[in-house]
């Protein structure tokens, strides 16, 4: 008899219920509107950044994006330039990160396709040029200040109370939805993450593909500290770095192999609400930083165990 398969979209969001329940129960209050409105603008920010590492782990040969929270911070630092309070300067400002960012991704993608550096190199190379760039921008002195439609946009409740940065999350989620399942360039993604060789005898162009994940995951990336500078109305130079390991569990957690070729978005948009609820149940019982990242650890092994992954990678 074969063992029924566990999907672990549904227990991610089985276990999100559950930490919710448990902190309503542990904490009064942690379950209220008002919490939950706020677990899930959390939880969007999250799922914003970790919408590039999703296609960068899809994509397979050991790939991982570790200069994402560099990233961030750079596009929050030129986005706090840039616009200076101006809304008038808000669209010109994110077009330059967005770019900034895909050119920090193709940089990251060329690397791993021509120099055959490993993407674990490559990308923790790149975090020390960006987190430079960082420096030469601000000169040590941050600059700037948000433009008001920032914060009605991402941090206040847009519509039925909803914050603003959920329906960009949502939104954002859909375009991953039909790219990964409506285009060929998501086939193709999937396909090198299977079996790169297999790719390239089928006519895959692997050398584009990678370049071209890489280069959106910086693009992502960069869009992330857009929203997360809105949220947080504030810059410095370390403001990306802690979300560099969530991105990576929330798309472990939602059941995307680390071998690649096989999950997607809904699975990560999952895993940031259930990262997301395990930082916020922690935070109420005042649990301190080393065991909240101790939970982190022992969740990611815990979901790899019950999901049996290890044993589904490729035959």
């Amino acid at each position: 008899m074969k063992r029924p398969k566990l999907n672990p979209v549904v227990i991610a969001l089985l276990l999100a219920v559950l930490l919710f329940a448990l902190g309503g129960i542990l904490r009064p209050g942690f379950a209220s509107h008002a919490q939950a409105m706020n677990i899930l603008r959390l939880a969007a920010l999250l799922g914003v950044i970790a919408a590039g590492q999703t296609l960068v782990i899809i994509s397979g040969g050991e790939g991982i994006d570790l200069s994402v929270g560099a990233v961030i911070t750079l596009s929050a630092t030129l986005t706090y330039r840039l616009v200076n309070g101006d809304n008038g300067m808000v669209l010109p400002a994110l077009g330059l990160t967005l770019l900034v960012g895909l050119l920090i991704g193709v940089i990251n993608g060329l690397g791993i396709t021509l120099l055959r550096i490993p993407p674990l190199v490559m990308t923790l190379g790149m975090t020390g040029v960006v987190q430079g760039l960082v420096l030469v921008v601000t000169q040590g002195q941050m600059q700037g200040a948000v433009a008001p439609i920032m914060a009605r946009l991402v941090a206040r409740p847009l519509a039925l109370g909803i914050p603003g940065v959920v329906l960009i999350w949502v939104v954002l989620g859909v375009a991953m939805w039909l790219v990964l399942q409506r285009t060929a360039y998501g086939k193709r993604l999937f396909a090198i993450g299977v079996n790169r060789t297999t790719a390239r005898l089928s006519g895959v162009r692997v050398p584009r593909v990678v370049v071209a994940t890489y280069g959106l995951s910086g693009m992502l990336a960069a869009l992330g500290g857009f929203v997360l500078l809105g949220y947080t109305q504030i810059v410095f130079l370390n403001l990306g770095a802690p979300y560099t390991l969530p991105s990576i569990a929330a798309v472990v957690i939602g059941g995307t192999l680390l071998s690649g070729g096989q999950g997607g978005y809904a699975g990560t948009m999952a895993g940031a609400l259930v990262l997301t609820l395990l930082t916020s149940l922690l935070t109420a019982l005042q649990m301190p930083e080393s065991a909240r990242q101790i939970v982190y650890g022992g969740t990611l092994l815990v979901l790899l165990s019950v999901y049996g992954r290890q044993r589904a990678l490729r035959q």
